[in-house]
């Protein structure tokens, strides 16, 4: 199970997330949207353990996420930010394999994987002897997806990983990641401020609002069963996107 159960965080006089509860299906894609600090990139962060809940708790493979275990629980979690996150430094075959080498997994392991998560993201092996900013957007975003996948985890957490690329790159790149997606059979948790995106690529979808949730759907039961004024309103103002989806 992984879950978020009467989680609350403030920042300063801020509210983040208000008493929020929430349970991901497994082996499916839940899409967090919402406008700003709504909430949702606070959630993910929890999630990866990079932010801790003033009150409630965060559960991971139906163990409770604490300072103790986070170390370990990470190793079965994935994560891909917008920009990608690769160190400079590090060439992308390096990057991906960052964590594998720190589990002192076998150099023939490595490479096997490697080629499988090459084949799987459609990033030509050739490039992986690159540096990230060597690299286009939509290639450092591969590498950053390699990255996350690396160790096998059953968790996918991805934050905005399209937002900072060029509408051709980004349509491209949706298609491969829902076939990754399926293919996979892994609980992915991705947040995004696009609602077509979300009913692109979601099995369900969380709408959010001052650190609560809002409704729980697919983009039909927010066009046609709105539960507040408020989805009215967010799905008229991306009506123009989201009718490519409908």
């Amino acid at each position: 199970m992984i879950a978020v159960e009467n989680v609350s965080k403030r920042y300063a006089q801020s509210v983040a997330l208000a008493q929020l509860s929430y349970t991901f299906r497994p082996q499916a894609t839940t899409v967090l949207i919402g406008p700003s600090g709504s909430g949702k990139s606070t959630v993910l962060r929890m999630l990866a353990g990079l932010a801790s809940p003033d009150s409630g708790r965060v559960v991971i493979n139906n163990v409770d996420l604490n300072e103790r275990n986070i170390a370990q629980l990470r190793q079965k979690m994935g994560y891909v930010i917008q920009d990608g996150g690769l160190f400079p430094h590090l060439t992308a075959r390096d990057n991906v394999a960052l964590l594998a080498r720190f589990s002192r997994q076998q150099d023939t392991l490595i490479a096997q994987r490697l080629a499988f998560l090459s084949d799987l993201v459609r990033l030509p092996s050739a490039l992986l002897e690159r540096y990230p900013q060597q690299l286009s957007g939509g290639q450092r975003q591969r590498v950053a997806l390699m990255r996350a996948l690396m160790l096998d985890p059953p968790l996918l957490l991805l934050d905005e990983p399209l937002g900072a690329l060029d509408p051709i790159t980004r349509y491209a790149l949706q298609g491969e990641l829902k076939t990754i997606f399926s293919r996979l059979k892994k609980t992915v948790v991705l947040v995004t401020h696009d609602l077509n995106e979300a009913a692109y690529f979601a099995d369900q979808i969380v709408l959010m609002r001052d650190g609560q949730v809002i409704q729980i759907g697919r983009i039909e039961d927010f066009q046609s069963r709105p539960v507040a004024p408020f989805v009215t309103e967010f799905v008229t103002a991306q009506r123009g996107h989201v009718a490519l989806t409908t």
